[in-house]
């Protein structure tokens, strides 16, 4: 996994953004018979044919490759409700609507392993798209309103794509700034990692003066 504490390590792949992804549990519908499945995360079944049953991404997708099941898209992925979305992002340009914190990733593995099972999919496709869009833009513009005097930035409502996207760039931007405000924090990390004891600079010493 990518690194925390460095901002320039703290991006993750689009791999890694899909493998947190697939924890995230969906409904599918089996066309066969299994008993449960008991898993470290938890216990999933039993599966029986045209029952409907919840499962985590990765098993749904593993058990569609095989054609033991087909999946059913979550109900933020119809037409209707992505259409809103998409109106209502239009319309507020400093607010994010909420969707779930994996939905690029979500969509993209349905996209590519269960593109049969959803309804309109090259419509849902390209409003999936215009959203992420819309809110990238959104993203920028509000990163172009950082200065000097920020000391925190808000953003509700992002997803983890764009977290990924935007977290290291403030994080360098609110350093640099607050580098340029504050030199002497400059010095501080080479002094902490010489290795000898600190002392700190109380002012000028006065002379002590015998009783």
């Amino acid at each position: 996994m990518a690194g925390q504490s460095d901002p320039e390590s703290s991006v993750f792949s689009a791999a890694e953004m899909e493998f947190l992804a697939e924890d995230e549990i969906i409904e599918i519908v089996p066309n066969m018979r299994m008993e449960p499945l008991n898993l470290i995360s938890g216990d999933y079944g039993p599966f029986r044919p045209q029952i409907a049953t919840k499962v985590p991404l990765w098993l749904a997708v593993a058990l569609k490759k095989r054609g033991k099941c087909t999946i059913r898209p979550p109900e933020w992925m119809s037409l209707e409700k992505l259409t809103e979305v998409l109106e209502a992002e239009r319309d507020s340009p400093k607010e994010f609507q909420p969707l779930p914190f994996h939905y690029v990733e979500i969509s993209r593995l349905l996209f590519d392993h269960a593109r049969d099972d959803i309804p309109d999919v090259y419509m849902v496709r390209s409003l999936i798209e215009d959203i992420r869009d819309v809110r990238f833009h959104k993203v920028e513009s509000g990163l172009e309103t950082i200065s000097s005097r920020t000391h925190a930035v808000k953003l509700k409502n992002l997803s983890a794509m764009e977290v990924n996207i935007v977290r290291p760039f403030v994080v360098r931007t609110l350093q640099a700034f607050y580098k340029h405000d504050s030199p002497e924090m400059i010095q501080q990390p080479a002094q902490m990692s010489s290795g000898g004891p600190q002392v700190a600079d109380r002012g000028p010493r006065r002379d002590l003066r015998r009783r």
